[in-house]
């Protein structure tokens, strides 16, 4: 396998090292052409690794209403014959009220526009599009937050979300390598509200609940988190890419992690951040 990543973040970065270990040779792609990667507005070495690659996965969101990597390198996608993998979101189903939702449901109505018709075109592309909730791991989970005092609880009465630890979106992608195209929904099972995940990663660190907080004072991108409610079905990927979550909800997750995450202290600081991107 010679798997070229557009985006080495937080997931796909995970992804290249888990593949490099089982003998993938790996490129990705960055701004900056941080550590030995590709600067992504390198045409001439971006071009050659599509060429040279069997797998393509792009980890990268849209950006000003449209999809970087289709935007500056599809026609050389066009002319690769690689596998391509896509890392979307569920957010594309928008708000439906707490109802479950599966990969027939409709796309596009939410608050996330540009990513749906990413979403779309990768499809379009006979691309293996991955769509994920709140991620959580390593150094990003509400054991983090509530640890820094960055967490914070929000009185919605009945919101939930569905969330994925990021070693299973790993897990997920590779059983997608040899799977049909289309889109897998890769979440855990066990949709929870926000404020329950916050208050089980308390209890785990020996600390009382943060405060709440009115949901107004938050910013426009937090209060348009809390107004869409949904829950994600996850049947497909395990009935097609014979996938199943590790961490089949947030608290086998959060145990988990909860071995290396530093306790509270009485002098860590409150404040508020924004909830998990997707």
């Amino acid at each position: 396998m010679r798997l070229l990543i557009f985006g080495l973040g937080y997931t796909a970065s995970r992804l290249a090292a888990a593949l490099g270990e089982h003998g993938a040779v790996v490129q990705g792609t960055t701004r900056d052409g941080r550590g030995g990667s590709i600067r992504f507005d390198d045409r001439e070495a971006v071009e050659t690794a599509i060429a040279a690659a069997t797998h393509i996965l792009s980890s990268v969101p849209p950006a000003d209403g449209a999809d970087p990597v289709l935007a500056s390198y599809g026609e050389a996608l066009r002319r690769s014959d690689a596998w391509l993998g896509y890392l979307s979101s569920t957010g594309v189903y928008g708000d439906v009220g707490g109802a479950w939702v599966d990969e027939g449901a409709p796309i596009g109505s939410g608050r996330r526009v540009a990513r749906a018709d990413a979403d779309a075109a990768w499809l379009a592309r006979g691309a293996r599009v991955f769509r994920l909730p709140g991620i959580y791991g390593p150094g990003r989970s509400a054991l983090d937050r509530v640890a820094s005092g960055k967490a914070h609880r929000v009185d919605v009465p009945g919101q939930v979300f569905s969330r994925v630890h990021v070693d299973d979106i790993v897990s997920g992608v590779i059983a997608g390598i040899d799977a049909p195209a289309g889109a897998y929904n890769l979440s855990d099972d066990e949709p929870a509200g926000h404020n329950m995940v916050i208050e089980y990663a308390a209890a785990l660190l020996g600390t009382a609940p943060p405060p709440f907080v009115a949901l107004d004072t938050l910013s426009p991108m937090a209060q348009g988190f809390y107004a869409e409610n949904r829950r994600v079905a996850n049947g497909k990927a395990k009935r097609v890419l014979g996938w199943r979550p590790r961490y089949r909800d947030y608290r086998l997750g959060l145990r988990a992690l909860s071995a290396t995450t530093s306790p509270v202290t009485a002098s860590t600081p409150p404040a508020i951040a924004k909830p998990d991107q997707r």
